[in-house]
């Protein structure tokens, strides 16, 4: 999940990076007295979750009070990515002499956090490693092994930051490895990082991405940030359909069925267990398959649930058909899943040995469960075929 730019900033203050005066503003009068707090040269930019903000004009600079009121109107009704403003940031113009790029993500490839430093900030970083890569750093830290400053020195001085500089940059580039890994998060970006003109350095932008399966150890954080437990922060605003599917999750507490996400193919996914969902969607994809969407089951959902998730999906326009495959389970009865779904089938108008392409849930009470769709016709199958045969299955009968 993202979070906006001043919520970004507000944890980084928390954690004594340096940062300007600035004030989230939701009117044009507001803005006035922002600008006339602060008592200067002020930028206006839109608070958005999405990039592009300077390209798409959302990202203003007034010299007076005034001046600051009449952008604000003129930035908040600026759509960026599709998306609109939740509110506007009035913050101090810095003088800037140079600016530095600097990001903490995910290396999936090598499981471990990856640093990239770059003395190019404010651009793509994508351009700076494709058209300057020696200007661009990766270093890989551990998540067991107590990290320390050295590892942000090394990343800084090897694209040629030195002396004064590098000592101003190591605390900053260090407290964001530490504000990474102690959040959970899958992305923590500053973008620029300034020098100013007297030699201090500021965090002019920035963003964090919080792993979503963490929002519940971090949930002190996000009660005092004013994030609430029904934003799902995504890209993009949810769908509809995605805020049902979220809807279903949470009215009944016994196991899951959600992390509902929307897609515009035709097969319908009900998939989950140990990694089984983002696995599962894959291998449909592989197969040339369309999902139409995302999700996760598990942890014994009731028939309730697995039904009403059943319907929700079916009734999404687009739909043909759904798969319901899962990896091997334990604490899943398989026998309740196959109920809820058979009986989302028929309250949904639906016959199920025609709609459901394929059904493989092994584990638990599955003997009981191949009886139900036996009754009704449905084809399934046992853990002797692997998930991604499985998902071959489905996509060849639509």
């Amino acid at each position: 999940m993202r979070f906006y730019e001043y919520e970004s900033k507000a944890l980084f203050r928390r954690h004594g990076m340096p940062l300007g005066e600035g004030h989230v503003v939701n009117s044009n009068a507001e803005a006035r007295a922002a600008a006339e707090a602060i008592g200067g040269p002020v930028v206006i930019k839109s608070q958005v979750l999405s990039g592009g903000r300077m390209k798409a004009g959302a990202v203003q600079f007034a010299d007076t009070p005034d001046e600051a009121a009449e952008k604000y109107d003129f930035v908040l009704p600026i759509e960026v990515g599709g998306e609109k403003a939740r509110s506007v940031l009035i913050e101090a113009k810095s003088p800037v002499a140079h600016e530095y790029f600097v990001s903490v993500t995910w290396d999936g490839r090598r499981k471990l956090p990856v640093l990239l430093f770059s003395d190019m900030g404010g651009i793509d970083i994508e351009e700076v490693a494709e058209t300057h890569p020696e200007h661009l750093s990766r270093t890989h830290f551990s998540t067991i092994l107590p990290i320390s400053e050295r590892i942000a020195k090394e990343a800084i001085s090897s694209v040629g930051v030195s002396g004064g500089d590098l000592n101003r940059l190591v605390p900053i580039v260090y407290k964001l490895m530490q504000v990474f890994l102690q959040y959970d998060l899958t992305l923590a970006e500053i973008n620029p990082v300034a020098k100013l003109e007297d030699g201090s350095f500021i965090v002019l932008d920035g963003h964090v991405d919080l792993e979503a399966e963490a929002r519940g150890e971090h949930k002190k954080l996000l009660v005092e940030l004013g994030i609430g437990e029904d934003e799902t922060r995504l890209a993009r605003p949810p769908t509809e359909f995605e805020l049902e599917g979220a809807r279903l999750n949470a009215v009944d507490h016994r196991g899951v069925a959600g992390n509902v996400v929307e897609f515009d193919g035709n097969l319908g996914l009900i998939i989950g267990a140990g990694g089984g969902s983002l696995t599962l969607f894959d291998a449909v994809r592989k197969h040339g398959g369309k999902p139409a969407n995302y999700c996760e089951i598990g942890g014994n959902p009731s028939v309730g649930k697995a039904c009403n998730l059943t319907k929700l999906i079916l009734g999404k326009p687009g739909v043909e058909k759904i798969a319901v495959m899962m990896n091997v389970v334990s604490n899943t009865r398989v026998d309740i899943v196959a109920r809820g779904v058979i009986k989302g089938c028929l309250e949904a108008g639906k016959d199920p040995s025609k709609v459901i392409t394929i059904f493989r849930i092994p584990g638990a009470w599955e003997d009981e469960g191949f009886k139900i769709l036996e009754k009704y016709g449905v084809e399934y199958c046992d853990r002797s075929v692997s998930m991604y045969e499985a998902a071959g299955r489905a996509v060849a009968k639509l």
